[in-house]
């Protein structure tokens, strides 16, 4: 991952929190690696059980920031831009995505596709395995430091997130950890979802995304995919007061 340099002592550190998990897609247990059934996502692709893109964005606006500073976008932005901002019930932050191949050893998240690529994820799975980047959608949250603590904001492996790109909106969970000062990265799995080019080498965002990770709203198994789904339309749904 291009902006994954220091990731591995992020994982390291973040391995400590224990998460719960992402089993491969062919080794989940019914309502475990479902994505949503046709009649529940749009042509827009929108998961029509929860919140509109507009109606996130609209609740998003403006930002009271709970970081202490700001975040770079890469490891090469010259300057640090983008405020964790805070609302009561989730935090949120708007900025690119990169995309986060790290975890479980498949044939699109290897070595030989991500140059940046480690065998471990900040959280691991229900089996003690490093999450799937490849099957699970997830979001990457940069590792406790000086500008923002995630675990202060009632944030942990599992937690909820709402992802929007454009008209379309995606819920996962936050999966990994990476670096201290950087922000804006996802798994191959939540971009190809979003429409986004999930390749871990040329793929990605260069702006347009916004994160929304809803507080104290942790899911178990860390790998179902339809919990994320369906606990994140709920969320969202509250979120935006309907």
């Amino acid at each position: 991952m291009r902006t994954r340099m220091l990731a591995l002592t992020s994982a390291a550190c973040g391995a400590a929190l224990l998460g719960a998990a992402a089993l491969p897609a062919s080794a989940t247990g019914p309502g475990t690696g479902q994505e949503p059934g046709a009649a529940e996502v749009d042509a827009a692709g929108t998961d029509a059980t929860g919140a509109t893109a507009a109606e996130l964005l609209a609740e998003v606006r403006g930002c009271a920031r709970i970081s202490e500073g700001a975040y770079r976008t890469d490891s090469g932005s010259p300057k640090a831009t983008v405020p964790v901002c805070d609302t009561a019930d989730a935090v949120f932050w708007k900025a690119d995505m990169d995309i986060d191949c790290d975890g479980r050893r498949t044939k699109v998240c290897n070595r030989k596709t991500d140059p940046y690529f480690l065998p471990e994820t900040a959280f691991q799975s229900s089996r003690g395995e490093p999450l799937d980047s490849a099957v699970l959608p997830h979001v990457v949250v940069p590792g406790p430091g000086k500008v923002w603590d995630y675990r202060k904001s009632g944030l942990t492996g599992g937690s909820v997130v709402a992802v929007v790109y454009r008209d379309r909106v995606r819920y996962g969970v936050i999966g990994d950890t990476g670096p201290t000062g950087i922000i804006g990265e996802a798994s191959y799995a939540m971009a190809k979802a979003l429409g986004i080019d999930p390749d871990p080498s040329t793929g990605g965002a260069g702006s347009g995304v916004t994160y929304i990770a809803f507080k104290n709203s942790r899911v178990s198994p860390i790998e179902s995919r339809e919990r994320a789904r369906s606990r994140g339309a709920e969320l969202a749904r509250q979120f935006v007061g309907r």
